[in-house]
């Protein structure tokens, strides 16, 4: 039986408490070098290489594909470049910012034991292991979480490529959008609730009167371009366990 693949991937704290409340359940990240169809204005629209985009799946070889629209291009690219992120039925471990015990704060995480207890800063979770008490020890980036400490498991469940303003009202409130109620008459959504669980990593919460204007205070505030309407891997999921 052929083991399903897993890869690392890095949410934020109010991300995190999104995918364990089950509000977040798909992610955009942007798509990388040469992979972003550009548009050659010599040759006639309809056409079938107006659209090209290069891509590589093996670090030796490129290749490239065509399409006559953006979206046909897109398409092409989306069924042969390699996602990142994997393709459907596989499975997505979330690395996220964490703690161990405070006697091993000089302790590297790859010589760390796998028997230690970690404590989860986006909601103050531990995952205990045997010790009745843990002492917080220094805060640990989420880059540095080993596989053997992470508690979320995404399966992959749909990948496309897409311009980033082409999300609607309802893929905004699936990245992890909360509904806070209302502003003068407008509804009001953030990504980070009022209400933090006790000890979590609390932070202040970018908001919209609508989910997209939401979303897209959002997406700034992590220092993406909105602006410029990059082309992004929609990478869906649901969680499963670990």
């Amino acid at each position: 039986m052929t083991a399903i693949k897993e890869r690392p991937i890095l949410f934020s704290a109010p991300m995190v408490r999104a995918i364990l409340d089950g509000r977040k359940t798909v992610t955009r990240r942007p798509v990388r070098g040469f992979q972003i169809p550009t548009e050659d204005t010599s040759i006639p629209e309809g056409e079938r290489h107006r659209w090209s985009a290069t891509a590589q799946r093996d670090p030796r070889y490129g290749f490239c594909v065509f399409g006559a629209t953006e979206a046909e291009c897109a398409k092409e690219l989306e069924e042969f470049a390699p996602c990142p992120y994997g393709r459907p039925g596989e499975r997505l471990w979330v690395r996220e910012t964490w703690t161990a015990d405070a006697q091993v704060d000089a302790v590297a995480p790859r010589d760390l034991s796998q028997g230690e207890p970690i404590l989860y800063s986006a909601d103050g979770a531990i995952r205990q292991t045997g010790c009745s008490m843990m002492a917080r020890g220094r805060g640990r980036p989420s880059i540095h979480m080993p596989r053997w400490a992470s508690r979320i498991l995404l399966e992959i469940t749909d990948v496309r490529v897409e311009r980033l303003q082409d999300i609607s009202e309802e893929q905004a409130i699936d990245e992890g959008l909360s509904w806070e109620g209302e502003i003068n008459g407008k509804t009001f959504y953030t990504h980070a609730p009022k209400t933090y669980p006790p000890g979590s990593h609390q932070q202040f919460g970018v908001s919209g009167t609508d989910a997209i204007s939401a979303f897209r205070n959002l997406w700034k505030s992590t220092g993406g371009d909105w602006d410029a309407n990059p082309w992004v891997w929609v990478v869906e999921f649901k969680r499963v366990q670990p």
